[in-house]
């Protein structure tokens, strides 16, 4: 086997190292979302919006915990067509060989996302897996954050194929590494289009389409990072107006487990209510819109107006506003300090603390709407607190300092909630001008 050139070292280098090339980009992620915050602020355009940003993090926070329990199981079905069936030994060609090969296979991941991609908005399953990923009422990079944690379930297999032609698995992983990171520069407002790469690329321009749900934008652009798919099976749209963003039946909700489960549920009672037990199976494996028989056909699609269309918001006060994001800021960062123990810890060691994130996400969620049963739950999440620090660091020098610092954060963080249970016994309705609330704190 030919290595001692430069090019071969080079490739290697590049992707037969395996680098999830996605998990270095995350800091830049989040530079250039703050830089796109500071500039909306300059511009004095409303992009954020605290209460939407959260539940783009919580949904994001949601899809790492899941992927960490299912990323070894997909990669191992890939390994293992790869090692007992793959067609070709790609990982053993000459130094430029392997550099049209890496090229075939950005080609492959690109081609195999865009059918993933179509697959998730056009089949009942499919989008029950990825609506997460288009909930949110704005356009920011935040919302590239946003993902399901059901759809890695369900899509590996559309990359299968790779493995069968024999592209090695660390390559697949770097370069759809590099296919979704190209994806987060996409979800911007402030980039117009781009003269001539518009014909090939998947640009801002093209994905802020793709997000809208004005009907003659629905279903277009499924594109990663090239857009020639787009164009040549059917289903590309050119950006006119800006679109609405936002699913047509809008979520309105802050809770991340519902985010995730929405869907399922409205197929579930659809299935409930079908009279033919064919009906009740097919209906998940039908394409999007198919109604069982004897069920009421479902509305068209409405138009939709970005002058007049009202954004849902709960309106808390921004103190509680505050509150929430504290509070899901610190459980993130623990959250992801013990996330990181399970390269080398296997998950099921780590449920407690999975366990206490997911429960401080859900009444985040809880605060943002002003859910009546928010206080109790959130209490209740308080006491725990204490308890489980207590639990991690028994048998340590500083277990009773860090039960005792625990128990005061908890308690004085009870009473603040508690001060405002008012506010979540009487529920208001959004405000016609839903940019006049109190989260207009958070520029959105």
């Amino acid at each position: 086997m030919h290595t001692a050139s430069t090019g071969t070292t080079t490739v290697d280098h590049l992707l037969g190292s395996g680098i999830p090339y996605i998990t270095y980009a995350v800091p830049l992620f989040f530079i250039l979302i703050a830089v796109e915050l500071v500039f909306s602020i300059l511009a004095g355009r409303k992009v954020y919006r605290l209460n939407d940003s959260l539940n783009d993090l919580s949904c994001g926070v949601m899809d790492r915990v899941v992927q960490i329990s299912v990323e070894a199981i997909v990669l191992a079905a890939y390994i293992f067509i790869y090692e007992n069936y793959r067609m070709f030994d790609f990982a053993s060609w000459s130094a430029a060989a392997k550099w049209g090969i890496a090229f075939a296979l950005f080609l492959g991941v690109d081609f195999c996302f865009y059918w993933h991609h179509r697959f998730g908005h056009e089949w009942a399953i499919g989008w029950a897996t990825h609506v997460v990923h288009h909930q949110s009422e704005e356009f920011n990079f935040i919302v590239a954050l946003r993902q399901s944690s059901l759809e890695h379930h369900l899509v590996f297999f559309f990359y299968l194929p790779l493995a069968l032609l024999g592209f090695p698995p660390s390559w697949y992983v770097a370069m759809f590494s590099l296919n979704l990171i190209w994806q987060f520069f996409c979800h911007t407002r402030f980039v117009g289009k781009l003269g001539p790469l518009e014909w090939f690329l998947n640009t801002p321009s093209h994905h802020r389409v793709h997000h809208g749900r004005n009907p003659k934008y629905l279903d277009k652009n499924y594109a990663g990072t090239l857009i020639i798919w787009d164009r040549m099976f059917g289903t590309f749209q050119e950006e006119e107006e800006e679109p609405v963003y936002g699913i047509t039946k809008p979520l309105h909700s802050w809770n991340p487990l519902w985010a995730n489960y929405h869907v399922w549920y409205e197929l579930g009672r659809e299935a409930w209510y079908a009279p033919y037990w064919w009906d009740k199976i097919r209906i998940w494996f039908m394409p999007l819109g198919w109604v069982p028989r004897g069920l009421p056909a479902k509305p068209d699609p409405p138009e939709v107006d970005s002058a007049t269309v009202i954004k849902y918001d709960m309106n808390p006060p921004k103190y509680l506003m505050w509150y929430a994001l504290f509070h899901f800021a610190i459980a993130t960062m623990v959250g992801l300090y013990f996330l990181i123990q399970a390269e080398h810890t296997p998950v099921i060691e780590l449920w407690d603390p999975i366990a206490l994130l997911m429960f401080t996400l859900l009444t985040v969620g809880g605060v943002l709407e002003l859910r009546p049963w928010t206080p109790l739950l959130e209490t209740i999440r308080l006491f725990i607190v204490p308890i489980w620090v207590g639990y991690r660091t028994a048998g340590t020098e500083w277990m009773l300092v860090s039960i005792a610092m625990a128990a005061v954060f908890s308690i004085l963080s009870a009473i603040f909630v508690i001060g405002y249970i008012g506010y979540f016994t009487n529920r208001r309705p959004m405000e016609e001008d839903p940019n006049e609330s109190p989260t207009a704190i958070s520029v959105g």
